[in-house]
């Protein structure tokens, strides 16, 4: 009987221990899921996104500083394909400390076809946008830790808008968005906008967009159903159109837009590159300083070097002014040349980037824009420098001089000096 038992014990240890202890294959599974998750999540934090069951954090909304509003902080997020892969919610709060003012938006989407990813949107913002600031419907989305441009922005107009739009992936390197809003928009500052034999200091805008962005260069692969980025490839075009319509909705104001951007980069081995940005726009009809351009200047209207260190952003201009320019037809060129990375230490291995950027523009009736003064850009703004990247903790260095036809009499006023901050998640 002793030996029934024993034996009876022995056979269930067995095939408990096999039942419990994974073999190897299944070791490798557990391990490939494991890494996959851990790349899933790393991308999802490179969009700006704490990933959650059923909703995704965005990381935007958490701390952010301007000149007007001060500290902004809040929180905000969407849903995911957890919650649901046919609707989808977003919205964020935020709190201004030094205008004392809350700002939020909610959206929500219906996906209309699952191959072609296509989506209708709706949304109600409450909110500020950047005077002469102008972004592109089919832009993915671009996220860093903190923006440096914010720091020092003080020209702002508050809007309330509604919008519906519809997105769609015409073929896997043609993507497209249009976009229809309602807009009932206030400037922060002293501006009234002439037009129409009428003084407006409240602007209704109706207004709708149409974008297509082509990567013909790209490669693409189908994973369920949904097209995916094999390899970026280049050049890429984004183009949109933008109309203001009069007496629709009980908009003020009738005029286009046409904005253009091209994206040039040549690899060399070795982590060299060069990556050359093409941008144009041309505003026509009766258009609002909120809806014009300037270069995206990034120099604070301080009297010297050092009251103006600041961070260096990716895409602006380190010696141009905020608020010195604004155009109604604009074009500019930046060009960066990054050298292979100093293999100095295992751990350190700075970057040298070699920068030029280059801008011309002009603006018509000048005199429709009161109570505020500013440049025209017809004569062309040039700057050139170098960065010095990732020195210590992602943070660098950044020189950059301003010169030509808009060289100014002071010297040091013509130089910028700022940190640069690159990390790679």
């Amino acid at each position: 009987m002793k030996k029934y038992c024993f034996t009876l014990v022995f056979c269930l240890s067995f095939f408990l221990s096999k039942a419990q202890t994974p073999n190897a294959t299944d070791s490798t599974k557990i391990v490939q899921k494991d890494s996959i998750k851990r790349k899933v999540f790393l991308q999802q934090l490179g969009n700006g996104y704490f990933p959650t069951k059923y909703f995704d954090i965005d990381l935007r909304y958490l701390v952010k500083y301007n000149q007007y509003e001060g500290s902004r902080n809040g929180l905000g997020g969407q849903t995911n394909n957890a919650f649901s892969e046919k609707i989808r919610f977003n919205t964020y709060v935020v709190y201004g400390f030094r205008d004392d003012a809350f700002k939020y938006s909610f959206g929500s989407g219906i996906k209309l076809n699952q191959k072609t990813n296509t989506w209708l949107n709706f949304s109600y913002t409450d909110d500020l946008s950047e005077t002469g600031s102008s972004t592109f419907l089919t832009d993915s989305r671009f996220f860093q830790l903190f923006e440096p441009r914010l720091l020092n922005i003080n020209l702002f107009y508050k809007h309330i808008t509604k919008t519906i739009s519809l997105e769609h992936q015409l073929t896997p390197s043609l993507i497209g968005e249009t976009e229809f809003a309602v807009s009932k928009i206030n400037t922060t500052y002293d501006y009234t906008f002439e037009a129409n034999n009428t003084i407006y200091n409240q602007i209704r805008l109706s207004t709708s967009k149409t974008a297509v962005q082509w990567s013909p260069f790209s490669s693409f692969e189908t994973v369920d159903n949904k097209f995916k980025i094999l390899k970026e490839g280049y050049p890429k075009f984004t183009l949109q159109y933008t109309k203001s319509f009069s007496d629709v909705f009980k908009g003020d104001l009738n005029f286009s837009k046409l904005d253009f951007r091209t994206i040039f980069k040549k690899e060399y081995g070795n982590k060299a590159f060069s990556l050359l940005t093409v941008t144009a726009g041309l505003a026509s009809g009766k258009t609002p300083l909120s809806h014009l351009y300037h270069a995206y200047p990034n120099n604070i209207n301080k009297e010297t070097v050092m009251q103006r260190f600041s961070v260096a952003g990716v895409t602006s201009f380190e010696t141009m002014f905020f608020n010195e320019f604004f155009s109604d037809r604009i074009t500019t060129l930046q060009f960066k040349h990054h050298l292979s990375p100093f293999k100095i230490s295992k751990r350190f291995k700075p970057e040298l980037v070699l920068i030029s950027r280059f801008a011309i523009g002009n603006m018509g009736n000048t005199e429709r824009h009161q109570q505020i003064t500013f440049n025209t850009l017809e004569k062309g703004f040039t700057e050139s420098g170098l960065e010095i990247n990732k020195l210590l903790f992602g943070f660098g260095l950044s020189f950059t001089y301003r010169y030509g036809a808009y060289h100014l009499p002071k010297l040091e006023d013509n130089m910028a000096l700022k940190f640069t901050f690159n990390v790679t998640l």
